[in-house]
């Protein structure tokens, strides 16, 4: 573990504090309030269950037992309501921002939708934020806000043309959060997620995170579809070392705050060899899966590589990634094959 996170975790188990995690029931919003609860913390979660799940919760009160799970404040309500906002941030002093419509093509299916949530209601957010007086506001941003520009690895300054109606919302919510910073003095930290996995992603749906849907087909003997030629490349990021950033993010020190940063392990893992790597984790497992993937068209909106500098994080928050994408899928298998078959 990073000196620095270490520092952070003992600082808030000793001065434990108030908490609003957006989107708690969602995959990394509750690997975040699982994390939080563990060490001891008051937390207010922010839910409306559009894409988030009550049994993510339920499978974190389970894990963190009851004296830890009564440090937790549930409140279903949407961002895209000021008063649901309002009401979330009273006493926090902490705010993780979650809560957003992922997904590429979902966006390009429905444009209006997401920018709603992504963008309205991230400016309810930051506003009630910034009218409560929260010590730190940090926010999920995205690896798609650098678009069209070809360039690895990449680095926080340089970015290209949103390739999708979500890396636009993305982009925007980035603008508003500096444009606080400099017209109200209300400081906040950008987090972009570059292909996050692990336990709680959701497997189903049109819009379902490659991973889960690959695990969960290859689990019940289904076939693979791998879009494109299978040379397309991610830098895969351990939902643990989201966590990891999200926390030292919001402890950052006064010359990491109104930043936005890469949060990553700085790796390419091509799509073929992540197959690989499931279906080796998978036998390690006792299932074995003999199929070879199916090779279809790419996909509207995807860029073709990607791969994050994670300097400026190391640098400024104290960064340090535990887990690479063949650690990673090591400890999520077992959470995997249990609840996804």
């Amino acid at each position: 573990m990073s000196t620095r996170y270490q520092e952070v975790l003992d600082q808030i188990a000793a001065e434990p504090k108030r908490w609003l995690v957006t989107g708690c029931a969602g995959f990394i919003g509750s690997n975040l309030l699982e994390t939080l609860l563990r060490h001891g913390q008051q937390v207010v979660g922010l839910d409306n269950f559009a894409t988030g799940h009550q049994y993510n919760l339920d499978e974190v009160q389970k894990t963190v037992g009851p004296e830890k799970w009564d440090k937790f404040t549930f409140i279903k309500g949407d961002i895209r309501d000021p008063a649901a906002c309002e009401q979330a941030v009273q006493n926090v002093d902490y705010v993780l921002h979650q809560a957003a419509l992922g997904s590429v093509p979902r966006s390009l299916n429905d444009p209006v939708t997401t920018n709603d949530v992504n963008i309205t209601g991230f400016l309810n957010m930051i506003v009630a934020a910034r009218d409560a007086g929260i010590k730190s506001f940090v926010y999920a941003a995205s690896s798609s806000t650098y678009g069209d520009h070809e360039a690895l690895p990449k680095v926080e300054e340089h970015i290209g043309r949103p390739l999708s109606p979500y890396a636009v919302t993305k982009f925007v919510d980035e603008l508003y959060a500096d444009v606080f910073a400099r017209a109200y003095g209300f400081g906040s930290i950008g987090l972009r997620y570059f292909n996050v996995f692990g336990k709680r992603q959701d497997p189903n749906g049109a819009y379902a995170a490659v991973i889960p849907k690959w695990v969960s087909a290859m689990i019940h003997g289904q076939e693979v579809f791998v879009n494109g030629d299978g040379l397309t490349s991610r830098d895969f990021c351990f939902v643990e070392n989201a966590v990891q950033a999200n926390i030292l993010a919001a402890l950052a020190q006064p010359e990491g705050v109104n930043q936005v940063y890469n949060v990553a392990f700085n790796a390419r893992t091509t799509l073929n060899e992540l197959f690989r790597h499931l279906a080796d984790a998978l036998g390690k497992n006792g299932i074995v899966y003999d199929k070879q993937p199916v090779y279809r068209d790419f996909r509207a909106g995807d860029v073709r590589h990607s791969q994050a500098d994670i300097g400026k994080a190391q640098r400024l928050l104290g960064y340090k990634p535990l887990f690479d994408i063949v650690q990673g899928i090591e400890v999520a298998m077992p959470w995997y094959t249990q609840f996804l078959r």
